[in-house]
């Protein structure tokens, strides 16, 4: 994701047409190249939030887990709105003498 479509993204700008289709056909090519079926996919997405979820409160409604392609290399993003720490998991301070 850009910069410009992260700020477009959190004033709320709808994309144009063209941006919209362009981000469709990646996604698209970044299932196609990572031979992902999507039920493969599906269950990746779940036990990532899972996962994190243990450590953090998601807001699991605003997150998202996609393949991106650019150029010629395929990443998995996990974009994950974080509500709060869970306080069960936060490390312990030994206690100094």
């Amino acid at each position: 994701m850009t910069l410009r479509e992260m700020i477009d993204r959190l004033l709320g700008r709808q994309q144009a047409s063209a941006t919209t289709a362009k981000h469709r056909l990646q996604l698209v090519l970044a299932h196609d190249r990572s031979d992902l079926n999507p039920d493969l996919m599906e269950q990746m997405r779940r036990e990532i939030l899972e996962v994190v979820n243990r450590y953090v409160e998601l807001d699991l409604e605003g997150g998202d887990v996609s393949l991106e392609t650019e150029e010629r290399a395929t990443a998995l993003v996990a974009n994950l709105p974080i509500r709060r720490v869970r306080d069960d998991v936060l490390p312990q301070v030994p206690a100094v003498q």
